[in-house]
């Protein structure tokens, strides 16, 4: 059994405009274990949630939103999710 801490991490998928703002994507995983469940989740409106991608270029971006594994090992690499923040 793995004993390290559950990673979590939640983005929005549609722009502020749409109705369906407030579906999102949440990812919850073990680093330890490589074991990862991915849904859309309700995160109300007011709710500000960090783009932990939003400094990278475009390309790079969707790159990583197209492949769920390449998201989590990307952002196990730069400590972000860690401990369910």
């Amino acid at each position: 059994m793995c004993h390290e801490p559950l990673r979590s991490y939640q983005y929005r998928f549609h722009p502020p405009e749409s109705s369906a703002f407030e579906r999102c994507i949440g990812f919850a995983w073990c680093s330890g274990c490589r074991i990862y469940s991915g849904t859309m989740v309700h995160v109300p409106r007011r709710r500000i949630l960090v783009d932990a991608l939003a400094p990278l270029p475009a390309d790079d971006r969707e790159q990583l939103l197209r492949k769920e594994t390449a998201l989590l090992d990307w952002l196990d690499r730069h400590g972000i999710g860690c401990c369910g923040s």
